[in-house]
This record gives C-alpha cells, sequence and structure tokens, in this order.
C-alpha cells in the first residue's frame, strides 16, 4: 500500500531542538542485561509524544482542534491502532494535554519543570522519561504535530527495529526542490547551484528528488538515547507519502494541515456505519434564515426547492429526515413546505429531542447526521454520550456533525443553505469522496 524505501543513512540533519554533538557512534551489538536463558523477552517498545503546554507559536497547540479531534489525537489514534507499541505515553506539564491523552487511551508522564523549559530539546524530556521506566528498551518519539500519520508506517518501523535489527530509524520524505547557495547581505558575491546544473534543468519525472526529514517520528532504542543521541548506530530511514507528511509550527500551517488530514488522515480501524436519521435545523438550514412579516403580522419564509428534491431522494434512499427549531415556528406554514418530515418546533433542548427520535429508531449515534449550530447542545449532553463524542468538525464558528460526512466537509459554505445540499449529495453518494466518521458533537465550551 504504501511505498516505503529503507536503507542505511550517511549523513543526517539533527532533530529538531537538538544540539549537534558530533558523528553518532557505530555501537556494539549487544543486548540489554546479557544472555539469559529461555526464551529472550521481546524487547519493550515505547511510543512516546512530547507534548508540553507552553508553545509559543499556537498557545496549547497540542490540544487545539484540527478538523474537529485535538491534534495529539491524531497520532495518537494511529499509535495505539498500530498495535506495534507495549505501552503508549505522553510527556507533558499540563493538566489539559493530560486529560486529553487519557481520553484517547494514553498513559502520562508528568515531566518536569527542568525539561519543560523553551530551552529544552527533545532529548532532555526523552532521557527523563528513561529514568523513569527502566522496563523502556525501545522509543518511538512520534510528533504531535504529523497528524496524518498512519499506523502502517509505525508498524514497518517497529519491524525494522525487532526484525532488522536497527539501533535507530527516521521518517523522511522525499522533495523535488533545487537548492542555491544564500548570499550574505552587503557580500559581493553570486549565488551557486547546490543540486542542479541549470544548463540541464532536470524534468521532475526524471529526477529522483531528494530525502528530507519530515520530523513525523524518531525511533532510537535504549543504549543509544543514553549517550546522546536520537540517530547513530545501525540507522535507517523510513520514507513516507507526501500526502502524510504534514507538520504544523505556524499559525499558516493550520488550514493547510485541516483540509490535508481530512483527505489523507487517519480516521479509525472501526468500521462506518451507514446514516440512517438525517436531523436538519429548520432556521438557517433549511432556510436562509430570513423571516418576512406581512402586513397581517403573519410569517413567511423562504427555501431552495432544490432542498426539497434532495430531501425527497434521501427518503427514497432510506435515509429519515426530520426537522427541528428552537424557534416558535408555524407548523401550518411548514406544512405548506409539502416535505412531509416530522418536525419539532419551540425546542430548547434538542439534544434531548435527537436522543429520543436515534432510540425510537433504534439507531446509535454513529447512524446519526445532524446538520445545525453546535452551541445549542452546549449543556445539554449527557455523561454517556459523551463518553462517544470522539470526533467534530469545525468549519467556522459552526458545526456540520455527523456520524459520518465526504471528506469534502473541508468545504466551507458561505450559508447553511449551501451546506444542507453539500451533505444531501454527500449522504446520496453523489460526490467520490472517502467517506469519514464524525460523530455528533457537543461544544460544551461554547
Amino acid at each position: 500500500m504504501d511505498s516505503v524505501e529503507k536503507g542505511a543513512a550517511t549523513s543526517v540533519s539533527n532533530p529538531r531542538g537538538r544540539p549537534s554533538r558530533g558523528r553518532p557512534p557505530k555501537l556494539q551489538r549487544n543486548s540489554r542485561g546479557g544472555q539469559g536463558r529461555g526464551v529472550e523477552k521481546p524487547p519493550h517498545l515505547a511510543a512516546l509524544i512530547l507534548a508540553r503546554g507552553g508553545s509559543k507559536g499556537i498557545p496549547l497547540k497540542n490540544i487545539k482542534h484540527l478538523a474537529g479531534v485535538p491534534l495529539i489525537g491524531w497520532v495518537l489514534r494511529a499509535a495505539l491502532d498500530s498495535g506495534a507499541f507495549q505501552s503508549v505515553w505522553v510527556s507533558t506539564d499540563h493538566d489539559e494535554i493530560e486529560n486529553v491523552a487519557k481520553q484517547f487511551g494514553a498513559q502520562v508522564h508528568r515531566r518536569s519543570s527542568e525539561v519543560s523549559k523553551d530551552s529544552s530539546t527533545s532529548l532532555d524530556a526523552i532521557i527523563e522519561f528513561l529514568n523513569y521506566h527502566n522496563e523502556v528498551d525501545i522509543v518511538g518519539n512520534i510528533q504531535a504535530t504529523s497528524p496524518c500519520l498512519h499506523p502502517t508506517d509505525l508498524q514497518k518501523v517497529a519491524e525494522m527495529i525487532r526484525e532488522e535489527g536497527y539501533d535507530s530509524v527516521f521518517s523522511v520524505v522525499r522533495r523535488h526542490q533545487f537548492r542555491w547557495s544564500e548570499i550574505q547581505k552587503g557580500v559581493r558575491e553570486v549565488t551557486e547551484p547546490l543540486n542542479l546544473n541549470p544548463a540541464k534543468r532536470p524534468r521532475r519525472q526524471d529526477w529522483d528528488g531528494e530525502l528530507y526529514e519530515n520530523g513525523s517520528f524518531y525511533f532510537a532504542k535504549r543504549h543509544l538515547i543514553e549517550m546522546g543521541y536520537l540517530q547513530g548506530g545501525k540507522m535507517a530511514y523510513y520514507e513516507m507519502r507526501a500526502e502524510h507528511s504534514v507538520d504544523i509550527d505556524v499559525d499558516i500551517d493550520w488550514p493547510i494541515a485541516e483540509q490535508r488530514v481530512l483527505r489523507y488522515g487517519y480516521f479509525g480501524k472501526e468500521k462506518l456505519k451507514e446514516i440512517k436519521l438525517l436531523v436538519c435545523n429548520i432556521d438557517g438550514c433549511l432556510t436562509n434564515g430570513h423571516i418576512y412579516v406581512s402586513g397581517d403580522q403573519k410569517e413567511i419564509i423562504s427555501y431552495d426547492v432544490k432542498d426539497a428534491i434532495g430531501i425527497s431522494l434521501l427518503k427514497k434512499s432510506g435515509i429519515e429526515v426530520r426537522l427541528i427549531s428552537e424557534r416558535a415556528c408555524s407548523k401550518q406554514t411548514l406544512s405548506s413546505l409539502k416535505l412531509d418530515c416530522k418536525m419539532e418546533v419551540s425546542i430548547s433542548d434538542k439534544l434531548a429531542v435527537v436522543d429520543e427520535w436515534r432510540k425510537e429508531m433504534g439507531l446509535c449515534w454513529k447512524e446519526v447526521a445532524y446538520l445545525g449550530i453546535t452551541s445549542l447542545f452546549k449543556v445539554s449532553a449527557t455523561t454517556s454520550m459523551q463518553t462517544n463524542l470522539k470526533y467534530n468538525l469545525q468549519p467556522q464558528s459552526s458545526v456540520v456533525s455527523s456520524s459520518h460526512i465526504s471528506n469534502s466537509s473541508c468545504y466551507r459554505p458561505d450559508s447553511w443553505t449551501s451546506s444542507l445540499k453539500f451533505l444531501i449529495l454527500s449522504l446520496l453518494k453523489c460526490y467520490s469522496f472517502s467517506v469519514s466518521p464524525f460523530h455528533l458533537y457537543s461544544d460544551t465550551k461554547a
């Protein structure tokens, strides 16, 4: 499935945040603890995600929601689902990050203030972790800022370490970029090409490109790390697919990463369920949100006849469609739309009504799609439901929430009426995008 190249790395740059320590040593092959009798216990491989709370570029970046999931959740899901690790850890100094990590099923190492400074390196934090966990033989340091990581990548790297005897393996990506020497200001020099002949510029398809570290992960054995290296000994790179090589450092990276993760991210191994119930908010979704009042004080609403056709098609395909509104809409007016849908108006607790409909139809939450404003759910989520609230999608200030919706949910609608059209087409499979799982979302912070 993935195109992977493996080989010994002859010259590599240091991991981000690490000072240069010279050329990594070539290590002697030895077994930790010596040669024991009987069956040798397999080495303990631990995934370790470093996530301190003091991010300067983007405050609390590690738990900021990316495409509806806390950033760190994307790599935790990949690590846990890979089955490649005996344990999965998050090293943090922040309570909120700890809570999110535990919600995804990771263990938490509370790092000391000494390795939580702006000047602290990744290696400092990893060594501290090893000092507290003598059982760990190999560390897979996974970057929280690489949300498109897939379990298959981690499985293959674990095999390289365990079966092929590598001391360290790190991720790279192939780039087709021409490099030129930098000229300092005030210096009269001319730039020189570093990796091409300008007289014979190759076409992309005629050039293999070059390998660059993409920062997704660094795997290394304990004895190498304790010597002060994440890369050394018998060393190899693992080439990741370009579409999976996403890194987030500054604000401008965020929207790009969101588009990429919706299209190429890993959404879990759980089999998707078909949508059986679509609940649509009336105001601003079915209608354009405008209310016209006649001279005799009667309300007049407008809607797009294409939506009515779409709803009819959904019902013919076996999807139940129901309407809901917080406002005291006139049922007589709504019935004149001839949508033949069950509807409830003057509803302050929409979640309770949707939950009642779900139970009435014998559905789980993953078979329910909701289109509307999430802040209406902010207080009413029950504890049992919050357990199921795992993923959500956050375009702009509101949410198209559904059990699963087309990957083109990254589409930013000009209005919620256009969102309804898009959701209808997605459910009718009129678009050829892959489907991603999103649960009904409750914004408890709204």
